[in-house]
């Protein structure tokens, strides 16, 4: 029983419909109901008090977006006008329910708590379709729904350097049909970093007895986020799933640590002081711990990385600083330069204050350092509609060509910076990505 409640998706219109009713109806008749029930205030009055504080609250509501969003960039993204347009809504339910909790009876009270409750749930629903973000009530209460499991480090130390010859591959009797994700603690041996549980998803190959070398690809979140957003939400898995299907369950491993700690916590993929080594946590100890689990390739050709957002601006400097390791990179909406806050509050949190250090950081710095790149590939995606995000894309993409990397774009009609655009980018851009990683290609889509 609570499994199946879990399970209700809250994307439906099944679903939006009957709350946005409710929300329209329950905040109409406490608007008009001093006109219904003939209190001893002037009906009229009331009912323009009530109105006027609707629309004051949802002028509040679209400030507080504007210069939060657009002038402080708090968010360090531009919001669409359909959100602006829920935040709206909530700030007027909000500012009708404190004049009624000044005006109205007990009972009238009592009726504004609750629609002020259900706007701000059909708020809170029409924003999460907006950026497609959880897909039912289980995705948006569970940060991690996967399995803990503990692997043993393979006996075979020395790894061949290149994947298996898929021509020459036959998938072995009683082969899992799907891929499978569950958790692992990649412990901070050297850079002592504190991190959340890794997830790792597996291919139906990787789970024979004797399974073939795999190429891999390291998935990093967005921030906030949960290593498990790029399966949970992005649909990763799934993506990746079509594609062993159609080729006798061989498909790169996945592995996505958190180079976070918290949801909330941005050390932004460098060494700090402040913030923890985040970036020797994934490029020492997560690297060192997939090459002795798991069956992978040791080539920079079979590794590759993939992120968004945060996560995005992580795969590009850790693919353009270390192309021995990483071959091949799919950056979804990254951004110019590792940030947290404003520029000032970054060069001090994760960079001692050195404002030389925090521009040696940025990929484009990167790049002109290490370049040129040989044989290295990085796809970049953005969503249509993401003004700030297409312009860092195309910068970043003209510094990556001049220095020789070849590159592709996908971009995602309709969308900006959410996950809708994360699924379409990962539908469309991972085929490249795979063949690079030396896999067969496949054309289309996932």
């Amino acid at each position: 029983m609570l499994h199946d409640l879990l399970r209700i998706p809250i994307t439906g219109l099944d679903v939006l419909v009957p709350i946005d009713v409710a929300a329209a109806l329950l905040t109409a008749f406490v608007v008009v109901a001093p006109v219904l029930r003939r209190t001893r205030e002037h009906p009229v009055r009331a009912v323009l008090v009530r109105t006027a504080s609707l629309v004051v609250g949802a002028g509040i509501g679209l400030v507080v977006v504007w210069w939060t969003g657009d002038v402080l960039d708090l968010f360090g993204v531009s919001f669409t006008p359909v959100t602006r347009m829920w935040i709206a809504f909530a700030f007027a339910a909000t500012a009708l329910l404190v004049v009624v909790l000044v005006q109205g009876g007990w009972t009238l009270r009592v009726v504004a708590v609750g629609a002020a409750a259900v706007v701000a749930l059909s708020a809170g629903l029409g924003v999460n379709v907006d950026f497609g973000f959880y897909k039912d009530v289980e995705q948006a209460v569970a940060t991690n729904p996967y399995s803990t499991r503990s692997l043993s480090a393979r006996p075979d130390a020395t790894k061949p350097h290149q994947v298996v010859d898929a021509a020459g591959w036959r998938a072995p009797a009683g082969m899992p049909r799907d891929g499978e994700a569950f958790s692992v603690r990649i412990p901070g041996t050297v850079s002592h970093f504190r991190a959340r549980k890794a997830v790792v998803w597996l291919p139906p190959a990787a789970r024979t007895a004797h399974p073939p070398t795999l190429p891999v690809l390291v998935a990093l979140s967005g921030q906030p986020g949960e290593p498990s957003d790029l399966f949970q939400t992005g649909d990763l898995g799934r993506y990746l799933d079509r594609y062993a299907d159609a080729h006798h369950g061989l498909a790169p491993i996945v592995v996505a640590p958190d180079q976070l700690g918290a949801p909330a916590h941005n050390p932004m993929c460098v060494d700090s002081r402040r913030l923890g080594k985040s970036a020797t946590y994934v490029m020492t100890d997560t690297v060192d711990w997939i090459r002795a689990h798991l069956p992978v390739a040791a080539a920079p050709s079979a590794w590759g990385i993939v992120g968004f957002s945060e996560g995005a601006t992580c795969a590009m400097q850790f693919s353009t600083a270390h192309p021995d390791v990483f071959g091949s990179a799919l950056a979804i909406s990254s951004e110019l330069a590792p940030r947290t806050g404003s520029i000032q509050n970054t060069i001090a949190e994760g960079f001692g204050g050195s404002v030389a250090a925090y521009r040696a950081a940025a990929p484009s710095a990167i790049m002109a350092a290490h370049g040129p790149y040989r044989d290295h590939l990085t796809v970049f995606g953005v969503g249509q509609d993401d003004a700030p995000y297409r312009a860092s894309t195309a910068a970043l993409r003209t510094v990556a060509e001049r220095e020789g990397m070849q590159t592709s774009l996908v971009v995602s009609p309709g969308s900006a910076h959410d996950w809708n655009t994360v699924r379409y980018v990962l539908a469309h851009g991972l085929p490249t990505v795979i063949a690079h990683l030396g896999l067969p290609a496949m054309p289309g889509a996932l």
